[in-house]
C-alpha cells in the first residue's frame, strides 16, 4: 500500500479530518459538528475519514493535528498551528492564492502568503466571537431563522440596514430592537452580514489585500457573508468545494512532508 497520512483539525464548533496519499491526492475528508476542541471530536473525525476510505488506523504513516484541540488530539505525531495548515491547504487547492480569509466557529483569521504558500503576514480576531460562526448562531436564534437559511435570505433585501456593532451581546440587542421596529428579517440579515464583512476587511487590510483571495472555514458556506465581503472588496472570493476541510488538508500535506523526512533519515 502507498503511504497514507492524515491531518486532523479540532476546532471550537466542529472537527475535520483529511487523508492524503503519497501523490498528494486527497482520498477522504470528514466534517463532524462535535467541536469544543475535544479529544472525542478529533477521534471521531479521523475515524469517519478512515471509514470513508476503507482504511484502519494502522494504515496511517503519519498524523498531524491542528486547531484549538491539537494538543490533546490522540495519535498525532506532530502538532502544527492552524495558520500554517490553512495556508498550506489553501495554496494546494488554489496555487494562485495570495491572501486567505478564514472564518470559523470562534475566530477570524486573515493570512497573506507568498507564491510557495508560506505565511508572510497574518492577523486574527481571537479575543471574542464577534463576526464568527458562533456570532451567526446567536443571530439566527434571535431571528428564529435556520443557520443554513441566513445567507440566501439576506440576498433578497429591500433596505441596506447598518448594524453598528459586531459584539455578540450588543448586536443581539440591536437585532431585537430592529425586529420591534418591524424591519423585515431579510433586511436585518443583510445588516448582520455587512457588519461581519466590515470587521473582516478591517483585519484583511492590516495584512494587505492581495489577489487572489481564498475564503475558508464554515462561514464560507454562508453566501450572504461571501457576497457582502465581495461587494466591499470589489473582487470575487475563491472558495474551495469544501471550505471547512482546508486546514485538515494542509495538516495532512505537512504530515506527508514530515513522513518523507522521517523515512529518509
Amino acid at each position: 500500500m502507498s503511504m497514507i497520512v492524515a491531518g486532523v483539525d479540532a476546532g471550537s464548533l466542529s472537527a475535520e479530518a483529511a487523508l492524503v496519499n503519497e501523490k498528494k491526492e486527497v482520498i477522504a475528508t470528514s466534517v463532524l459538528p462535535l467541536g469544543g476542541c475535544s479529544l472525542k471530536a478529533s477521534e471521531e473525525a479521523l475515524k469517519a475519514a478512515l471509514s470513508q476510505a476503507g482504511l484502519a488506523m494502522e494504515d496511517l504513516t503519519y498524523i498531524v493535528a491542528t486547531g484549538c484541540g491539537r494538543e490533546i488530539s490522540p495519535h498525532a505525531n506532530a502538532r502544527v498551528t492552524e495558520i500554517t495548515c490553512i495556508a498550506r491547504g489553501a495554496h494546494s487547492l488554489v496555487p494562485s492564492c495570495r491572501a486567505i480569509i478564514d472564518i470559523g466557529g470562534q475566530d477570524t483569521k486573515v493570512i497573506r502568503i507568498n507564491e510557495r504558500g508560506i505565511v508572510t503576514e497574518f492577523d486574527m480576531n481571537d479575543k471574542c466571537a464577534a463576526g464568527t460562526g458562533r456570532f451567526l448562531e446567536v443571530m439566527a436564534n434571535a431571528l428564529d431563522v435556520g443557520l443554513e437559511e441566513m445567507g440566501q435570505k439576506s440576498l433578497t433585501y429591500q433596505e441596506d440596514i447598518q448594524i453598528s456593532s459586531v459584539c455578540t451581546v450588543f448586536a443581539e440587542s440591536e437585532v431585537i430592537s430592529l425586529q420591534s421596529q418591524g424591519k423585515p428579517v431579510n433586511d436585518i440579515l443583510r445588516g448582520i452580514h455587512g457588519a461581519i464583512a466590515d470587521r473582516t476587511i478591517g483585519l484583511l487590510e492590516r495584512v494587505g489585500v492581495e489577489k487572489d483571495v481564498v475564503m475558508t472555514g464554515g462561514v464560507a458556506k454562508n453566501i450572504g457573508v461571501v457576497r457582502a465581503i465581495e461587494e466591499k472588496l470589489g473582487l470575487t472570493l475563491l472558495i474551495p468545494e469544501e471550505p471547512q476541510v482546508v486546514g485538515a488538508i494542509g495538516a495532512a500535506l505537512i504530515a506527508l512532508q514530515k513522513a518523507r523526512i522521517r523515512q529518509a533519515t
